[in-house]
C-alpha cells in the first residue's frame, strides 16, 4: 500500500518540484496540512495536504478559488492538483496575514479592514456558483447544538432540555430576519486567514485563503466573521465603522442589516463555542479553549439586541460564563470523548 509520504514525493515529481525544499506553515482546524515549498532559484509554491481518508477533499476549494479569481479576488491560483488523492500546489500569496500587519502597525487596521469588506461588497454583486449547500433558517439553528451539546455539557449540565427550548425559540427568528439564502458566504472570513499584497490594486491587494467551506446565505455573515474574530479584539469603532462602510456601500436597509447582523453575530459565536470545546475534548486541540471567553463576551453582546430577549433569557440559566474554573475542567478533558 502507498504511503501518504510516497503519494506526495509522487505528486511533487510529476509536476517539478520534487527538489524544493519543505517548511511547515500554520494550517486551520481541519485535517488539512500546509507546506511552503522553495526553489533552488527562489520560486515558492505551498502544498496542501488534505487527505481523503481522513474525510478532506479539495474539489471545493479549487472550483472557489476559480470563481474568486475570476471576480478579481486574491485567492490563490491553482499550479496542479490531484482531487483524487487529496494534494494540491498553489500559489503562494505570503506571510502578510491581516492579523500580524495590525499588531505590527495599528495604524493599518482600519485601511485594511475597509479593503476586506470591500471585497465582500464586490462578491455579493456577483451571482454564486450553482450547486453550493445553504444555510437556511433551520441550518443556522442546527449550528448551534455543539455549544449545548460539547460546551453545556462539558460543565456536566443537562443539556438535551434547554437545547430544545432554545430551538424551539430562535428558528422563528431566524425565519423571520434572515430569509432565503442567496448571497456566497466564505465562512471563515477573518483576518488570520486574509494576506495583505499592498503592490496588487483595488480588491485584489486582500488575499483570500481558506473558502473550501463557502456556501449560500445571508450578506452579514462574511463580516460578522470579520469584524466578530474569535482570534483577536476588533475595536467597537472599528467594527462600527466597517459595518457602516459596508452597509453604505452595499445599499441595503441599515435597519434590516442591524437585526441580521446582531441574529447572526448570536448565531456564529455560540457555535464557535461549542465548536471549540469539541476541538479540545475531541481531536485534543486545548489551545482552542483559550478563545472561548473572547467568543462568550461577543455571543452575549448579541444577545443584548431586543429581538433576541427570548433566547438570551434561555441561554442566561443554560449557558454557564467561561470562568477560569469551567475553563480548567474543560482542559482537563482534552482528547476524552472518542466519539461526537
Amino acid at each position: 500500500m502507498t504511503s501518504r509520504t510516497d503519494e506526495i514525493a509522487d505528486f511533487l515529481a510529476q509536476n517539478g518540484w520534487s527538489n524544493a525544499q519543505k517548511a511547515p506553515l500554520a494550517g486551520d482546524a481541519s485535517a488539512r496540512r500546509y507546506e511552503r515549498l522553495t526553489m533552488f532559484d527562489g520560486k515558492k509554491a505551498v502544498l496542501m495536504d488534505a487527505p481523503p481518508e481522513a474525510g478532506q477533499t479539495t474539489a471545493p476549494f479549487v472550483d472557489m478559488a476559480r470563481h474568486l479569481t475570476a471576480l478579481g479576488v486574491s485567492a490563490p491560483d491553482i499550479y496542479a492538483a490531484d482531487t483524487q488523492r487529496g494534494l494540491l500546489l498553489l500559489e503562494d500569496l505570503g506571510d502578510a496575514l491581516f492579523a500580524r500587519m495590525v499588531t505590527n502597525n495599528s495604524q493599518l487596521e482600519r485601511p485594511l479592514y475597509e479593503a476586506a469588506a470591500d471585497v465582500l461588497t464586490t462578491l455579493h454583486k456577483h451571482p454564486a456558483p450553482t450547486g453550493l449547500a445553504t444555510m437556511d433558517a433551520q441550518t443556522l439553528r442546527d449550528m448551534i447544538e455543539p455549544v449545548f451539546s460539547w460546551y453545556v455539557a462539558s460543565a456536566d449540565r443537562e443539556w438535551q432540555k434547554p437545547w430544545k427550548i432554545f430551538q424551539e425559540e430562535i428558528r422563528p427568528i431566524l425565519a423571520e430576519h434572515i430569509g432565503a439564502p442567496d448571497t456566497l458566504v466564505l465562512r471563515d472570513y477573518h483576518a488570520e486567514n486574509l494576506l495583505w499584497l499592498p503592490d496588487r490594486q483595488g480588491i485584489a491587494r486582500v488575499g483570500v485563503l481558506d473558502f473550501q467551506d463557502a456556501l449560500l446565505g445571508h450578506r452579514a455573515y462574511d463580516l460578522v466573521s470579520l469584524l466578530q474574530d474569535a482570534r483577536r479584539d476588533v475595536p467597537q469603532e472599528i467594527e462600527h465603522h466597517i459595518k457602516a462602510h459596508f452597509v453604505q456601500a452595499s445599499d441595503i436597509d441599515p435597519e434590516a442589516f442591524d437585526i441580521a447582523y446582531s441574529l447572526l453575530g448570536a448565531q456564529r459565536n455560540l457555535r464557535i463555542i461549542g465548536v471549540f470545546a469539541r476541538l479540545c475534548m475531541h481531536f485534543g486541540k486545548p489551545h482552542y479553549v483559550d478563545m472561548i471567553p473572547r467568543v462568550y463576551d461577543l455571543a452575549m453582546r448579541n444577545l443584548q439586541h431586543p429581538l433576541l430577549k427570548g433566547p438570551a433569557e434561555i441561554l442566561s440559566s443554560a449557558l454557564p460564563a467561561p470562568t477560569p474554573d469551567l475553563l480548567e475542567n474543560l482542559k482537563a478533558k482534552c482528547a476524552t470523548v472518542p466519539t461526537p
